[in-house]
């Protein structure tokens, strides 16, 4: 990890039709987001919220089961508009996430709403860096690739400000095992034998 770098680790939950199909129009919105900003691997800030969604208020039983979120949740959260603003606090930022979808629906809802996209910086999909690093032919789920260290998940599973929090903790791990496989640089025949020990035999 960079010392003077600024990291942002993001996750979001979106809305989610129910089973039988999508209804006409459906797109996925942003309805909690959970933040945890870094600078010199030290946490500067966390944000936790619900947000309300516009195109579709009304929360599918579904995605009230699937993530535990209800409908009075989103009903007093925050406006997308408000989300933006608090994002564009990080607008220089690396945005790290675990998945793509998480920045592709911030894009969507952006355009749907005719707001700026608010983040600047490099986005990093810690995913797909999991997957390079570790050989896998398939993308491993956050909190399975937390197990495989031999570590637990935050908080709960779908939890947006826990789930950011977890990856934020393998992201430490990754940047760790990267540090430790690096090929050390080659030792100098003076690296491999003290002279003086030497120089101390022959005076003999």
């Amino acid at each position: 990890m960079n010392n003077y770098e600024h990291y942002v680790f993001i996750d979001f939950e979106f809305t989610m039709p129910e089973y039988k199909g999508y209804p006409k129009g459906f797109f996925p919105e942003i309805i909690e987001v959970g933040l945890v900003a870094v600078r010199n691997q030290e946490i500067q800030d966390r944000f936790s919220s619900y947000v309300k969604p516009t195109s579709f208020p009304k929360l599918t039983d579904r995605c009230k089961s699937f993530l535990h979120i209800q409908q009075k949740h989103v009903d007093d959260g925050i406006t997308f508009e408000q989300l933006i603003q608090q994002l564009g606090q990080y607008e220089s930022s690396t945005i790290i996430t675990w998945g793509n979808m998480d920045m592709k629906v911030l894009k969507q809802n952006c355009q749907k709403q005719g707001l700026k996209f608010p983040l600047k910086g490099k986005e990093v999909d810690l995913s797909m860096e999991y997957k390079r690093f570790f050989g896998d032919q398939n993308q491993t789920g956050l909190w399975k690739a937390v197990q495989e260290y031999g570590k637990e998940g935050t908080g709960k599973h779908h939890c947006a400000l826990d789930d950011a929090m977890t990856t934020f903790n393998i992201f430490k791990l990754v940047e760790q095992d990267k540090r430790y496989l690096q090929k050390p640089e080659p030792t100098t025949i003076g690296d491999r034998v003290d002279f003086s020990k030497l120089l101390n035999k022959f005076a003999l």
